[in-house]
């Protein structure tokens, strides 16, 4: 069997952690050119580059990061095996890795994985926010539990996953009281030319809104174009125009934006998806999710 040099783990994982090889010399009481051999050696085993310069510092490339997980989680089991033999308990809790979709609103993110943390024995939750692509390879090669999405894993992917739906909501459109009581009249007829903030292009929610406003012949005027949806929610708690959002998080978005909402848009629809690399859902934080999202949050 091909084994990996667990010397040569340890030190990339000290130089990821340090962000240098000045500051991991200290720690590890080795020479620089020692040390960059070792990193060297590593590099060609696993045949992939695992650190770009930024001035002074290193930075994981994206094999970097899925190797610097495997070496923590490895590292973190041998602290935890030498307490145990030691007679310490370890109290270590779970480990979960999620990745969230970067279209995925934040408060439904939030809210999905919150009951995750209520569970006994607990979880140590880890979250990565990305591209689904990236997430869905991430998955498949077991750096990530679970991914979040606003959209099933389509049949053109060249991972194998599955998809499961969490839940629908229809959208609600909100803004500051101000312009909520000049356009809550005659909603939805009442959006004609109101200033609206969108996700940017190839967003689904941005899909969602484009053909609900041409089937239904209204036209908002475009006030600005948004790919973060926690970023475009603060555009529009400073009333720089409408905005919409999943109705399921309406209160939590009035409570901590400042705003209200003005109405719903009768059949459109947001739907979510919990992603695994197995065809049936059975990680405990998992069925946790699943189990409050259909229970509570899309009910």
């Amino acid at each position: 069997m091909d084994w990996i040099n667990y010397h040569h783990l340890l030190y990339f994982y000290i130089i990821g952690r340090e962000g240098s090889i000045a500051k991991a010399c200290k720690q590890l009481h080795l020479t620089q050119p020692t040390l960059s051999a070792q990193l060297r050696a590593l590099e060609e085993y696993l045949g992939e580059r695992l650190f770009l310069r930024s001035g002074r510092s290193l930075v994981l490339t994206e094999m970097g990061r899925l190797v610097y997980r495997y070496a923590e989680e490895i590292f973190t089991l041998g602290r935890e095996l030498t307490d145990t033999l030691k007679g310490r308990p370890s109290g270590r809790p779970m480990r979960f890795t999620v990745g969230i979709a970067d279209a995925v609103p934040k408060l439904i993110a939030y809210r999905l994985l919150e009951p995750a943390q209520r569970l006994e024995p607990p979880v140590h939750l880890v979250c990565h926010e990305g591209k689904p692509s990236q997430l869905l390879t991430e998955l498949v090669m077991h750096g990530l539990d679970l991914v979040l999405a606003d959209h099933p894993a389509g049949f053109d992917n060249k991972v194998r996953v599955y998809s499961h739906l969490l839940g629908e909501c229809s959208i609600a459109i909100f803004g500051t009281p101000s312009l909520a009581k000049r356009y809550q009249k005659k909603f939805p007829a009442s959006l004609e030319g109101a200033p609206f903030l969108m996700p940017t292009p190839g967003n689904n929610l941005r899909r969602t809104l484009d053909l609900w406003f041409e089937s239904h012949a209204i036209h908002p005027r475009l006030a600005g174009e948004i790919e973060d949806s926690a970023l475009l929610k603060v555009f529009g708690a400073g009333a720089a125009g409408l905005f919409a959002a999943p109705r399921a998080i309406a209160k939590d978005i009035q409570q901590q934006y400042g705003v209200c909402s003005i109405g719903t848009l009768d059949g459109a629809i947001e739907r979510y998806y919990a992603i695994s690399a197995e065809r049936k859902l059975a990680n405990p934080a998992v069925l946790a999710i699943s189990g409050s999202a259909r229970g509570e949050l899309f009910v």
